[in-house]
């Protein structure tokens, strides 16, 4: 029996690759390399995944905004053909429900004279009624809206306390006051006929169409002694939200005092009757007048031919006034020679300071009245004085 035997030579066993070692926890290092680069490749897949996901949301978010702004633009494309020109209407002023409707005053009239005129009356006939309470009123729109000022002038002029709070500083608790004060105001005006132009949203959303029609009402009821603007019209903008969000616009005038003013001079004096039925002695009072201002007026070396336009700018008014009760007037306190509108009204309602000072009442003819050469106006001043001061020296 013969036995083979092999005899490894010792640089072949150094050829033979061997094994390659192990890591301490038995990993193969070749292994955890692959491991690692595979990881890292599915890290990466799963970011790009997320961005992917991501970038996707942010798209369909950009398109839907694209596709809303682009809905936005068409509706007011289809709207814009129905503005009035010239209106500019806040967005906020277009949220409205179906078939509601929202109305707001067209800025044009907000420069107009006359309407400009009314709300200086108004201002100063409620800071003259409120004097005792020490209230202030600057801005129809920003101090009427929250019932405050309401309240405390419907209680002066119809001597009736109200049941509120005295100061309200949330939304509701003015509404629930001015809802108080306007269900008063209502009860007490319709059963005259007056159409009521006003509700608690419109007074609160600062509407100052609204607010005015409500204080001309309360100024006729009650006969304030002040005297309106004739024929004061603004033009308000009405929009009214109908089906599938298209607004229909319109511009209609409102006419503030038109009728008003006639309905408020149901207490003629006698210089309405002078004027409508006996103009023909007229000249006799003018002449009565003129003498009476001409005594004081000439220790100045100052004469009065024409009344209604030499008492205008208020300068012969207000040395006339310290004539009568024998003091200098400051020259810095009047312009003594006035050039424009304003410089004439102010020393005219300069002139009426120095009356009330004097003893007399406030005169019932408004400074612009006499600036504005009305004769019946600048008769009354006059015809006031002449009652008071007509035994003077």
């Amino acid at each position: 029996m013969i036995t083979s035997i092999f005899v490894l030579r010792p640089d072949f066993v150094n050829s033979v690759p061997r094994p390659a070692a192990r890591s301490r926890c038995g990993a193969d290092p070749s292994m955890s390399g692959n491991t690692s680069a595979t990881t890292q490749s599915a890290k990466m897949k799963k970011d790009e995944s997320f961005l992917g996901k991501l970038g996707g949301t942010l798209a369909r978010r950009k398109k839907s905004k694209e596709v809303s702004d682009l809905r936005e633009e068409g509706k007011n494309a289809i709207n814009a053909p129905m503005l009035p020109t010239g209106t500019d209407i806040h967005p906020e002023d277009t949220l409205l429900e179906e078939n509601a409707e929202r109305i707001m005053l067209d800025p044009t009239s907000r420069e107009n004279l006359k309407f400009k005129d009314l709300l200086k009356v108004l201002i100063d006939w409620i800071n003259s009624e409120l004097e005792e309470d020490r209230i202030i009123v600057k801005d129809l729109e920003e101090d009427c809206y929250d019932g405050q000022v309401l309240q405390k002038l419907f209680e002066k002029l119809s001597g009736r306390k109200l049941n509120v709070a005295e100061v309200t500083q949330s939304e509701i608790g003015q509404k629930q006051k001015l809802q108080t004060v306007l269900e008063a105001v209502n009860e007490l005006l319709r059963p005259h006929s007056w159409t009521i132009e006003w509700n608690v949203d419109s007074i609160h959303s600062k509407n100052l169409v609204a607010i005015v029609y409500l204080l001309v009402a309360l100024a006729m009821h009650f006969q304030a002694p002040i005297r309106l603007p004739e024929h004061v019209s603004v033009k308000v903008v009405v929009v009214k939200q109908k089906r599938e969000g298209i607004l229909q616009t319109a511009l209609v005038t409102k006419e503030l005092t038109i009728v008003f003013f006639v309905l408020f001079y149901k207490e003629r004096d006698a210089f309405d009757t002078l004027l409508d039925h006996a103009p023909d002695k007229l000249n006799v009072v003018k002449t009565s007048l003129i003498t009476f201002v001409n005594k004081h007026l000439n220790k100045l070396n100052l004469e009065v031919t024409e009344l209604e336009s030499q008492f205008a700018d208020g300068v012969y008014l207000i040395l006339l006034m310290g004539l009568l009760e024998d003091y200098f007037v400051p020259l810095y306190n009047f312009f003594l020679t006035p050039e424009s509108f304003e410089q004439k009204v102010h020393n005219v309602a300069f002139a009426f300071e120095l009356m009330q000072d004097g003893g007399l009442k406030k005169p019932k003819a408004r400074p612009e009245d006499v600036v504005n050469l009305n004769l019946k106006s600048t008769l009354r001043v006059l015809y006031n004085l002449f009652t008071n001061y007509k035994n003077s020296d």
